[in-house]
């Protein structure tokens, strides 16, 4: 059946209606449905419809319910194409163009939400920026760090050190190079071989594997370190040589022995006599000749009493070095301490795979038994004795009479029984002139003596006390005294101090604070301050430059930083202390370090943070000379390739006292609040400790913060250093309370 208008005009289909038609319900079109092919599961190749193939579909619509009759012509639209075909052909459908319209007002729709939901995230993101109460951070690099970084040496910072020889010049130091030992003049900018290494050798012709060696005064000898063997954290033993340079020759001191077993050796200030330290007891080799024949001063030694070295709490403890004796200025004496733990008790640990070869492995362990005193249980018996050699040579040498006729056993009044009595510091201040400092075991009372030893011998033998230690001290409160050998005496060539054996000290100022103090003459029980102010000394006197009367000095100033300054020595007591003069940046928080040559001509300037660690030569009187020793590129590029924790210091106030924090946060973290992150407090304290500082790192706690997302934060708490000794004294006698309080309430 065809369909035909209200008006007569035929519906032109261009073809003939072979299906359903298109119907009218009620008052109201009914739109079409498109009639799509029929799925095609045969076999055989798939020939696809054509566009033109649409015009036999027939589009319809209806419901059900509607009748036939009611049925009513639907008004052509020529605007709008029906299908492609008729498209084509320029036909077109009334319900196709009603369909496209309503599309395009879809997509327009979709648009005008899309672009409304982008100015609306836009928008927020402006407040939220503006609204956002954090910090903003900037890492450095991108890489990731991974536990691997932190062991296999990425950013380990290389720190060399000059060993200068005192006995070429001031500004001369050592570097093996080539197989020869070459002295560097700064000076001049010249290098001489000192010594071919393969000309020292043994008695056999082969040649020494040379791990130490000091040059005599006279600059004719070495004296040299062979088959190095440790023991404690600072001693050792070897076997010593001789060996003449001009002769290219070498002898041993005493024969050498397997294992060895001379713990310590050292030149005399002047001539070329020897001290030396073989099973605990003291010789005396008084030339480098090879026919000489070594003085016996002791003959006592043994496991447990020590002559001339520490035992282990001496070395461990108090002196931080491998000896305990000490030539006078002009090689006629020598002091030592002797030690007798006999009554300490026995500790025995296990040592797990005990060899110095790391490619080797031993199953078993090894046990090793020290003596270690406890709290409570006995300390070494310690005496301070004086060895004559000028004396024994001129008189007892050729009567065969035994060396211990010219030892002297010092005493003095006030001093603490010999269970109670610890030696913290012995130093010449003079040729004749000895001081030391003694504590008792709970170091909070001591002594400063001083020995006169010319003259009679049993005058000489007792000292005066010149200063007091400790509550009715210098220290004027119940804490512990330092024990640092911190004693300089003033050079001889500063001719304001001739003949009074003065001496430069680190004492704490009525406020507490440790600074520089002149003692003039060596008996003065007043000291004279070059520096004061809520900032400590850091360690001891850096050096003395006797031309330009200067004290040279690192200090905490601020208290997680170091720098260095000078301060002139005052000529006169009634000369008032000046401001130091800063010799590094002090306008940014840095942290460095010196060494200084004998004469401190030059020294040795490392910068340790917090950005990346330096190292070069100075010359103090020379603002144009720059000798860099490392600058650490590999680890300056390091730094900016691997990402890094954000470090934030800071103070908090806990009881009245300002406590110095150290934060690693996160790489680009968020401190707004709305992330939460794990923390962990890095604890220590020990008593003068400090882990709050300026100083570059990147250990185990860097990847805790980068690597974990950790937070790490460090207190250091009543009982650390710098600070004064407000802050030290108050673990004095309550050890672990204070300490743990501060960590509780900083993390509150």
């Amino acid at each position: 059946m065809r369909l035909s208008g209200e008006e007569g005009t035929p519906l032109d289909h261009s073809g003939p209606s072979n299906g359903p038609e298109m119907r009218q319900t009620g008052s109201g079109l009914v739109d079409p449905l498109i009639v799509r092919p029929q799925t095609y599961y045969g076999e055989g190749p798939f020939d696809p419809p054509s566009s033109d193939d649409e015009d036999d579909i027939i589009v319809r619509r209806g419901s059900q319910e509607d009748d036939a009759e009611s049925l009513s012509l639907l008004p052509v639209n020529k605007s709008v194409p029906t299908s492609p075909g008729r498209a084509e052909r320029g036909d077109v459908s009334p319900r196709r163009s009603a369909t496209y319209e309503k599309s395009r007002s879809s997509v327009r729709l979709l648009a005008i939400i899309l672009v409304t939901l982008v100015s609306l995230a836009a928008l927020i993101g402006v407040l939220a920026g503006f609204a956002y109460s954090g910090k903003s951070y900037f890492t450095p690099g991108r890489r990731r760090i991974t536990m691997d970084h932190i062991f296999n040496g990425t950013f380990w910072a290389r720190q060399p050190d000059l060993n200068w020889v005192a006995e070429a010049g001031d500004g001369v130091f050592s570097l093996s190079e080539g197989g020869y030992i070459k002295l560097v003049d700064l000076k001049s900018n010249t290098t001489t071989n000192l010594v071919r290494n393969s000309d020292v050798q043994d008695e056999h012709g082969n040649p020494l594997w040379i791990s130490n060696w000091k040059l005599s005064d006279d600059m004719k000898y070495l004296l040299v370190k062979a088959d190095y063997r440790k023991q404690w954290r600072w001693s050792s033993f070897g076997n010593y040589y001789v060996h003449d340079i001009a002769q290219k020759t070498t002898h041993p001191i005493i024969p050498p022995s397997n294992p060895s077993k001379t713990a310590y050796a050292t030149w005399a200030p002047t001539g070329n006599a020897i001290a030396f330290v073989t099973d605990n007891d003291l010789y005396i080799l008084p030339s480098a000749d090879p026919k000489a024949t070594p003085i016996r001063v002791t003959t006592t030694g043994n496991a447990s009493l020590f002559h001339g070295v520490p035992d282990w709490v001496y070395e461990e403890e108090i002196f931080s070095a491998d000896y305990a004796l000490w030539w006078s200025p002009d090689s006629k004496k020598v002091a030592f301490l002797a030690l007798d733990e006999t009554a300490v008790p026995e500790f025995t640990f296990p040592i797990y795979n005990p060899t110095e070869d790391a490619n080797a492995v031993i199953p078993y362990t090894e046990e090793v038994v020290m003596k270690y005193p406890k709290p409570g249980y006995p300390n070494p018996l310690v005496s301070v004795h004086i060895f004559d050699l000028e004396k024994y040579l001129e008189i007892d040498a050729g009567s065969g009479i035994d060396a211990k006729y010219e030892i002297l056993t010092l005493d003095w009044d006030q001093r603490h029984p010999i269970t109670n009595s610890i030696i913290s510091e012995v130093t010449w201040v003079g040729n004749s002139s000895l001081m030391l400092k003694e504590v008792n075991r709970n170091a909070d009372d001591g002594n400063v003596v001083l020995f006169e030893l010319e003259g009679d011998s049993l005058a000489r033998a007792r000292g005066t006390v010149v200063r007091k230690l400790g509550k009715n001290g210098e220290q004027g409160d119940s804490g512990w005294i330092d024990h640092d050998q911190s004693i300089y005496p003033v050079p001889v060539a500063l001719s304001a101090f001739a003949g009074t054996n003065a001496y430069l000290d680190i004492v704490p100022t009525p406020d507490g604070y440790n600074h520089i103090a002149l003692f003039n003459p060596a008996n003065s029980k007043t000291p004279q301050f070059l520096t004061s102010g809520e900032w400590e000394v850091a360690g001891n006197i850096r050096g003395v430059d006797a031309k330009k009367g200067l004290v040279y000095f690192v200090a905490a100033k601020p208290s997680t930083e170091r720098h260095l300054f000078s301060v002139p020595i005052p000529t006169s007591s009634s000369q008032k202390a000046v401001e130091p003069q800063p010799l590094t940046d002090v306008t940014k928080p840095s942290y460095y370090n010196a060494k200084f040559s004998p004469e401190a001509g030059f020294y040795v300037l490392g910068y340790l943070g917090p950005g990346t660690p330096w190292t070069k030569v100075v010359d103090a009187n020379k603002t144009d000379f720059e000798f860099v020793l490392e600058s650490n590129n590999d680890l300056n590029n390091a730094t900016q390739e691997y990402e890094a924790a954000n470090i934030v210091h800071s103070t908090i106030i806990i009881d009245g006292n300002e406590l110095n924090v150290k934060e690693l946060r996160p790489p680009r973290m968020d401190d707004s609040g709305r992330t939460k992150y794990p923390v962990l407090f890095r604890v220590y304290g020990g008593p003068v400790s400090q882990l709050v500082d300026q100083r570059f790192s990147r250990d185990w706690h860097e990847y805790l913060a980068c690597g974990l997302q950790y937070i790490t934060v460090t207190v250091d708490g009543r009982g650390t250093g710098f600070k004064g000794r407000k802050l030290r004294n108050p673990v004095k006698g309550n050890l672990g309370f204070w300490e743990t309080r501060d960590q509780i309430e900083a993390a509150k």
